[in-house]
């Protein structure tokens, strides 16, 4: 065989990606590879591996910082994208100098079919930022249309998420041809001296999924929760199907996943019987200046036949004691600042307040 190309840029632009995705057909005419591009000034650009988690924390920090005002960064969570489970579905690069740190580093995350989830972070000092920004993003669309062509669809949606009140980063989308469609609440509650005490309405029952004798949750179970999920967020806004297997891989990919903090709401229907009326779904929120660990809602959906019965309090109710049991000192979430059901006025309504807010910036493209 040849022998291996020489370290440094020669190297970085000769990388090539190869992907696969194991839940669709193959489409034997789409390609399977793409350039890493060139970048300006001293900067190239390259694949990061486990070495470089330390500089992608310090990247994170800096943008939390300017949108949040504080950071909070959980560097397990970053591991996990680099090198970790949440890799396998993510292509991603930094921008690195002469010193190999990255300054720069964008993430697309193949999340469904259909939908490309995009993740750019940089260092704003960095003089040539703007050109490496606009080379990154447009990197960024090539490899979503790949991930369409892979799956063999026709179309797919770019999604990227930055915070809010954030012009220069606004700029950056906006050339590449994303426009602001949604505004997100993000929000958290204190946990209180007698939450753990909290029960749910009248009329609804609440337990966590069931799981076997070596500690693995029951299938059944897990398929009721995906099937409350997506049949819950149908009239949400940009809802799009997401498979079991696929949905099932992404929670289990989050450092803070707990399979006992799956829950399942039921009711009585006029037969009498006990049905599956909503779920919710949470992990763990690291410790903020190594103080006690929080509870985050990843998901929480009420079927749409069961709403104003009390199940969306009576799964919250839920949470919020198990946390208060676990010694949690919060549970946090995001709400859509436009939601069809006005759920944040029922978060606000039981002591939620907003922390911080992220804007939903889309571009969508049509394959040729």
């Amino acid at each position: 065989p040849d022998p291996p190309p020489p370290p440094g840029p020669t190297r970085a632009r000769r990388r090539r990606w190869e992907t696969h995705d194991p839940m669709s057909p193959a489409d034997e005419t789409a390609p399977t590879e793409i350039d890493v591009p060139d970048l300006p000034g001293p900067w190239t650009a390259r694949v990061p591996t486990y070495g470089d988690v330390d500089a992608l924390v310090r990247l994170r920090h800096l943008d939390e910082l300017q949108g949040t005002g504080e950071a909070h960064v959980d560097p397990a969570g970053i591991e996990n994208e680099v090198a970790g489970q949440a890799s396998w579905t993510r292509r991603q690069l930094v921008a690195v100098g002469d010193d190999d740190v990255p300054i720069a580093w964008i993430t697309v995350h193949d999340r469904a079919a259909g939908r490309a989830l995009v993740w750019g972070y940089f260092d704003r000092d960095v003089a040539e930022v703007d050109e490496i920004a606009g080379v990154l993003y447009a990197w960024a669309e090539e490899v979503a249309i790949l991930m369409a062509r892979i799956r063999g669809i026709d179309a797919t949606r770019l999604d990227e998420s930055p915070f809010a009140d954030d012009p220069r980063q606004a700029g950056w989308l906006e050339q590449a041809g994303y426009a602001k469609r949604r505004t997100w609440l993000h929000m958290e509650r204190p946990v209180r001296d007698g939450d753990a005490d909290l029960e749910p309405r009248e009329g609804v029952l609440v337990r966590t999924v069931e799981k076997h004798e070596n500690g693995f949750p029951v299938a059944s179970d897990l398929q009721t929760v995906h099937h409350m999920l997506e049949t819950s967020f149908e009239d949400h806004f940009n809802n799009y199907r997401e498979s079991f297997p696929e949905f099932v891989q992404r929670m289990r990919e989050e450092p803070g996943h707990r399979w006992d903090q799956w829950w399942l709401a039921y009711v009585t229907d006029e037969d009498g019987e006990q049905v599956p009326a909503g779920t919710v779904v949470c992990s763990v929120l690291p410790g903020k200046h190594g103080g006690p660990e929080g509870t985050y809602v990843e998901y929480i959906g009420v079927n749409r036949h069961a709403r104003g019965r009390g199940v969306a309090k009576s799964l919250l109710a839920a949470v919020i004691s198990d946390a208060a049991r676990r010694g949690r000192n919060r549970v946090g979430l995001e709400v859509d600042a436009d939601s069809p059901t006005s759920a944040d006025q029922l978060y606000l309504s039981m002591g939620w307040e907003t922390d911080y807010v992220t804007d939903s910036w889309f571009k969508d493209l049509t394959l040729d």
